[in-house]
């Protein structure tokens, strides 16, 4: 039992024990595991005492653990492989001890069964839980050997002999044994939360920063802020041809601003790849002072769908060690910045494009609807020189409103003011053919909609629709509560809208997809249409304005 503490302890230094701190293992990591708990399970047969023609034993050990950590398959298969081996050693128990062992590992693997499915999976690693598995498993080998072992007198002879000693032996070493796996599982899983934690509050604290991409002064903001978290020497943070930040020992020679000096630097980012001098069989040797005090130094590049922008590198001093866990961390906190940096990309790629349709509104307004303007207050200055003058000034609001309507949002009240400038010009155009309705709940002119939210929805409706008419238009705009969403609804008497054709469609595409940038996919817009009696466009945004 001595020999198999021992080994559990190297165990857990090895790379094998890496899979036990994972809940999902690889084909690859099953054979590892197989392996190591099948030669725990020979060994015992090896490292036991010959007892009347027989062998007393820990081999029950590597069946059982196998099986209750791992589950009934590798318990079995680890427990066929102890029995095998001991069956061929032959003797009057071998049948029945390679039997008992096969079983043993079952044991084991129904335990592990029982307590995955009473959601209690964290006592696998319990060495109470080990104890009396193994007691029981040893008791149950007991009986076998009683009931499969002839002559019988010599059965009962062997277990008299061996049962207390192994049934305590064996239990007690698989306590000890989880206990030395468990303990060094839960130092894998500190570790491992702690890198988490630092990585997390590393991203929360960069998220504003990255928003405005790598410059200058966000770089030194950045590394400063790393240096805090990882506890490193120094950090350094370039582009792909000069130092944009250095924070820590170093700071004299290293300076923000200087080309990069480095090879290791340009080898990392020609290469796309990270560099890691260690130290101590590679020292760190600074190409711009002899008297530097760094030593090792992680290079790690920062990328952009795959585009290397520069690198994060890490520093320790000579007088302390490069930790793996910072290693480990550096790398993480690499790829960390550079999806924040994409993302952040994304957000003015998406801005952009918003902005690019909202000038494609403004565009498609203009040329055919300042034409028409002018050519109908043509006709009315001659006849009602007033009525012309009161057309010339919303013309002029229209148009004043259109330049000055640069932000994202806006109110309701304001977008129908807009409309209504528009309105005043199409009714003196179509003279008494257009009448238009106004429905408005006073509780929502403050409501926050997108900008250019209604004027393409009613000039659609008068275009697309109500000007292809022979008897009269009538136009209907509504703004209602509908439970957390505010509804507004622009109506013709029409019903001439068509998905096919696109042109029609254009400025309700758009609509729909700022509104949906802005406040999530659950709000847009929706078309309804009755061919010949009405077309209705809705739309439905956050009562109070703003939404995820």
């Amino acid at each position: 039992m001595a020999v198999f503490l021992v080994i559990a302890y190297l165990f857990s230094k090895t790379p094998w024990f890496k899979p036990l701190t994972t809940e999902s293992l690889r084909f690859r990591d099953k054979l590892y595991i197989y392996f190591f708990f099948s030669t725990i399970s020979i060994l015992g047969t090896y490292l036991g005492f010959p007892i009347h023609d027989a062998i007393a034993n820990t081999r029950a050990i590597g069946p059982v653990l196998a099986g209750l950590v791992f589950g009934p398959v590798l318990g079995t298969a680890t427990g066929l492989t102890g029995g095998l081996h001991r069956y061929f050693l032959g003797g009057f128990t071998a049948f029945s001890c390679g039997l008992s062992t096969t079983v043993e590992g079952t044991i084991g693997g129904l335990v592990h069964v029982y307590l995955v499915r009473k959601n209690k999976s964290r006592m696998i690693f319990d060495p109470k839980v080990a104890f009396v598995t193994t007691f029981f498993a040893e008791i149950v080998q007991m009986i076998i050997i009683l009931l499969a072992s002839r002559p019988l007198t010599d059965a009962v002879a062997l277990v008299k002999v061996i049962a207390i000693p192994m049934i305590l032996t064996s239990a007690t070493g698989a306590a000890l044994f989880l206990s030395i796996i468990r303990d060094q599982k839960n130092i894998y899983d500190r570790v491992a939360a702690v890198s988490s934690a630092r990585a997390f509050k590393i991203a929360e604290r960069t998220l504003n920063i990255l928003s405005r991409g790598i410059s200058r002064e966000t770089a030194g903001d950045l590394a400063k802020i790393i240096r805090e978290e990882t506890g490193v020497g120094a950090v350094a943070i370039t582009d792909k041809e000069n130092v944009l930040a250095f924070e820590g020992e170093g700071s004299d020679h290293h300076i923000p601003g200087d080309p990069i000096a480095s090879p290791l630097t340009k080898e990392a980012i020609s290469e796309n790849k990270v560099i890691f001098v260690d130290g101590v069989q590679d020292p760190y040797e600074c190409p711009i002072s002899d008297r530097c005090p760094l030593n090792s130094v992680l290079v790690v590049p920062l990328q952009i769908d795959q585009d290397v922008i520069g690198t994060i590198k890490l520093y320790e001093p000579k007088n302390r060690f490069f930790l793996n866990i910072n290693k480990s961390l550096g790398e993480g906190i690499a790829n960390l910045l550079s999806n924040q940096l994409l993302l952040a990309r994304y957000e003015d790629q998406k801005n952009l494009l918003m902005t690019a349709e909202l000038k494609l509104i403004q565009a498609q307004v203009n040329p055919h609807f300042l034409f028409n303007s002018l050519n109908t207050i043509i006709s009315v200055i001659r006849s009602d020189s007033a009525k012309a003058r009161d057309l010339l000034v919303n013309l002029a609001n229209f148009f004043r409103k259109n330049l000055k309507r640069g932000g994202e949002l806006t109110t309701l009240e304001d977008e129908l003011d807009h409309v209504n400038s528009y309105l005043t010009i199409e009714k003196a155009r179509f003279d008494d053919r257009l009448t238009v309705e106004m429905d408005i709940d006073p509780s929502l002119l403050k409501l926050q909609i997108p900008t250019f939210t209604l004027q393409p929805l009613i000039e659609n409706a008068i275009k697309h629709g109500i000007s292809n008419m022979l008897g009269p238009g009538k136009a209907k705009i509504s703004a209602y509560r509908k439970g957390d969403s505010a509804v507004i609804e622009v109506e013709d008497n029409a019903g001439t809208y068509s998905q096919k054709k696109t042109a029609d469609g254009l400025g309700i595409n758009i609509v729909d997809k700022r509104i949906k940038n802005i406040f999530g996919r659950r709000y847009g817009t929706a078309v309804s249409c009755i061919p010949n009696e009405v077309t209705r466009v809705t739309v439905e945004v956050p009562a109070g304005g703003s939404g995820t």
